[in-house]
């Protein structure tokens, strides 16, 4: 079953690459104390990924910030290096570029997308979610092939 709003997010880790390089984030540990936007995407270097749903964090950053937002996380189910050089090649440097290569902490949220036939594999399904010191205040879930309701520009219009 998919996490609800409600919930408190899945014990689990991720990964970003740190200043010696890559490094394991408890999630139970980030997220607490503070309120988190986190998006996900099927995929770095995709094509809705890279040219609309990423640009627009990185645009609206400030904005999210202004509403009081601590953190903006994007994760992929994509190892940390890629994530890291996505991060990099969009001028994502505030925004925390969270790596879930084996896409576990995608499964415990029940949020995983599978899309072998097209030879990608798992993936996480593309949201939005707002996290409240470790606890899902509000979930915009876009339905696979879809990108309207985690795009940064409603998300904004939501909070």
């Amino acid at each position: 079953m998919a996490v609800q709003i409600g919930d408190m997010l899945p014990n689990g880790q991720f990964q970003i690459m740190g200043v010696e390089g890559p490094e394991s984030v408890d999630v139970t540990e980030f997220f607490s104390g503070k309120k988190v936007l986190m998006f996900a995407v099927p995929g770095a270097f995709t094509p809705t990924c890279s040219a609309s749903h990423l640009p627009g964090y990185v645009v609206h950053f400030d904005a999210f910030k202004e509403k009081g937002i601590d953190e903006v996380v994007c994760l992929s189910v994509n190892d940390v290096f890629v994530m890291h050089a996505w991060g990099e090649a969009n001028n994502a440097e505030h925004l925390v570029m969270a790596a879930d290569g084996l896409a576990e902490f995608t499964h415990s949220l029940g949020l995983e997308l599978d899309i072998s036939a097209a030879k990608m594999g798992i993936r996480s399904l593309r949201y939005a979610m707002l996290v409240d010191h470790g606890i899902v205040q509000k979930l915009w879930l876009d339905e696979p092939g879809e990108y309207k309701v985690s795009s940064a520009e409603y998300v904004l219009t939501q909070l």
